[in-house]
């Protein structure tokens, strides 16, 4: 990946905190490497080279700067390369696909090649699957020694290390101290619940999204309170209330999560960075969009505003076809009503919160859907879509294109169901329901435009047109 030298430098002298994951600097001098908005002072820039991820900076021989933790940089934004593929094979390494696996392995859930994927990384992150591996299961054990009271053995088991003997080469390696000599003291017991801080690039329309989730949020699965927004999660047998609150003055969120196992870590901090878009160069997504017509005046109303995504990819897509055609609140009431039906309670979640786990692939499949409230086309319309997710026909982990063609093959799912999956679940920045009749409504200059007329218009959106399509649905309220 080819970075300009001269934007690069004047965002390390200014700090500029939008260009935060971005790049990494290397500091020839000290042979570490930093995030642009590193607090010391900057050195000299014949003593600095620029890098696209942390990974490159880590394989050219840097270590990890100790003040400001590249460890805490925002997510790379894979997508500005235009590379959904690259995102893809992101999010699967950030949930540990290769601390069991290999490239190879990672390549065929993907749907390309060994090479192919290899190329894609060292052309858009400057390095290999495995060294960008690496360096997360190295920069997400680092943040739970500085950020948890988790012991250092389940601190190795959580980041993927393969044994503790491996954990503190490691870091002997890479930071000259071990484990033990980082963490820091003082900290409070926190009784089970663990804290995490997950940094984003600025703006960000934190409003607007917990608006957006507030008006979608099934009852009794999650919920937004005030500032915050909490749900009901599982990973494996072990069931949790999730709560992400913005952290006052910070460019970074708070994920609190209570009584889960040390391993499941890695995927919650995955799922929520995909949840809240954490990831998105908002800057540069504004910047294109404010320059289209139609577009303008709403990007400058509602600066940073995200994609929000989905903590579970089957929960959203029942969620989807319970909207088909009918209102925001109505398909709200029917999932709230499938929840109390066919979820499952948690006994041991706070009773103020939500207390439900939304129904599994394998229940609905099977389940009588009456009293729900829906058709019985739609009803039969969710059992297809479950017992497809139960099969294994649909996986979310590979390629879009497939996914896509796999959820349009099930009778009852159309190309606005499709692309509102896509946009929340499959995180493609360029899904676009054009027969959405609320965007049909909001893009419309007082004749109603057709699906075809309102495609054709945001051809000039691309490759952002999900965001496109958030800033016109926000454009009612």
């Amino acid at each position: 990946m080819t970075l300009d030298p001269i934007i690069c430098e004047r965002a390390r002298q200014a700090r500029d905190p939008r260009f935060d994951g971005r790049f990494f600097i290397g500091v020839r001098t000290t042979g570490i490497y930093c995030r642009p908005i590193c607090p010391v002072k900057p050195p000299r820039a014949e003593n600095v080279e620029f890098f696209p991820s942390a990974a490159a900076a880590g394989h050219a021989g840097f270590r990890p700067c100790l003040r400001c933790r590249p460890e805490s940089a925002p997510g790379t934004p894979a997508w500005a390369g235009s590379s959904a593929t690259l995102a893809r094979a992101l999010r699967l390494i950030s949930e540990g696909a290769l601390d069991g696996g290999g490239v190879e392995e990672l390549a065929a859930r993907l749907g390309v090649g060994e090479r192919q994927l290899r190329r894609i990384f060292v052309k858009h992150l400057g390095a290999s699957p495995v060294a960008v591996a690496q360096t997360r299961r190295l920069h997400f054990a680092k943040k739970l020694i500085d950020e948890t009271l988790l012991p250092l053995t389940q601190v190795a088991s959580a980041a993927g290390f393969s044994s503790v003997r491996r954990f503190n080469a490691t870091f002997l390696d890479v930071y000259a101290r071990s484990p033990s000599e980082l963490r820091k003291v003082g900290r409070v017991p926190s009784g089970g619940t663990v804290k995490l801080r997950l940094a984003f690039r600025p703006p960000f329309d934190w409003r607007s999204l917990l608006e957006f989730c507030s008006l979608r949020a099934t009852p009794g699965v999650e919920r937004v309170v005030g500032n915050r927004y909490e749900r009901s999660i599982e990973i494996g047998a072990t069931a949790s209330i999730l709560r992400v609150t913005p952290i006052e003055n910070e460019n970074s969120v708070e994920v609190e999560t209570e009584s889960l196992e040390p391993t499941s870590l890695a995927v919650v901090v995955a799922r929520v960075r995909a949840m809240f878009d954490l990831g998105a160069d908002s800057a540069s997504i504004d910047g294109f969009l404010g320059q289209q017509v139609g577009l303008r005046e709403l990007v400058q109303r509602r600066p940073g505003l995200r994609v929000p995504g989905a903590w579970d990819g089957f929960e959203l897509s029942v969620r989807a076809v319970l909207g088909q055609q009918v209102s925001v609140k109505a398909a709200t009431t029917f999932a709230g009503r499938l929840a109390a039906k066919h979820g499952r309670g948690v006994a041991n979640l706070d009773e103020s919160g939500p207390r439900l786990l939304f129904p599994t692939a394998d229940t609905l499949a099977e389940a009588d859907l009456r009293g729900v409230g829906l058709t019985k086309n739609r009803a039969l319309t969710v059992r297809r879509l479950a017992r497809a997710w139960a099969d294994g026909v649909i996986d979310f982990d590979g390629a879009a294109e497939k996914s896509i063609e796999a959820l349009l093959a099930i009778p009852g799912i159309g190309p606005w169901t499709a692309q509102y999956i896509g946009m929340r679940v499959l995180r493609e920045p360029d899904a676009f329901p054009a027969s959405d009749i609320a965007l049909l409504d909001a893009a419309s200059n007082g004749t109603r435009l057709t699906p075809r007329q309102l495609a054709a218009r945001a051809e000039a959106w691309r490759p952002w047109r999900a965001y496109a399509a958030m800033h016109l649905w926000r454009s009612f309220s």
